[in-house]
């Protein structure tokens, strides 16, 4: 699959949650519209060159033919693209921004607590490999 034909969604591959929500994803992305990088690999080591890790790792991050989306935006666009559910989730655009940020940094924040963290990142099985990038 070409990068550049492609929506990328940036994820942090030690965070339980991050790897929970790739794998919903995958499973929900019948019409294979999404590519995937964890923010520990060189695809978003180039695209994210010199940002603070504390700031990197603490959004999801999608990269679509918009532009770079973070946070809760991000999560949503990917969501819009999901089938009935994830366009019935992707409703939560009309909330303010700044409201569901909080939200979402709240969340972000107590990941690790929660989710829990591996000590390297997720490994594609064989027939997702097509869908990652380094």
């Amino acid at each position: 699959m070409d990068a550049a034909d492609h929506p990328i969604v940036f994820f942090d591959g030690q965070c339980g949650l991050c790897n929970r929500t790739v794998d919903w994803i995958l499973r929900n992305d019948t019409m294979h519209h999404f590519l995937f990088a964890p923010l520990q690999g060189e695809t978003a080591g180039e695209l994210f060159k010199g940002m603070a890790e504390d700031e990197l790792y603490r959004s999801f991050w999608l990269k679509d033919e918009q532009g770079l989306h973070r946070k809760s935006t991000a999560m949503l666009r990917v969501y819009r693209k999901l089938g009935a559910l994830g366009k019935f989730l992707s409703l939560g655009l009309v909330i303010p921004r700044p409201i569901r940020d909080w939200a979402y940094g709240f969340i972000a924040k107590n990941r690790y607590k929660i989710w829990g963290r591996t000590e390297s990142c997720r490994i594609p099985t064989p027939a997702e490999r097509a869908y990652f990038l380094p």
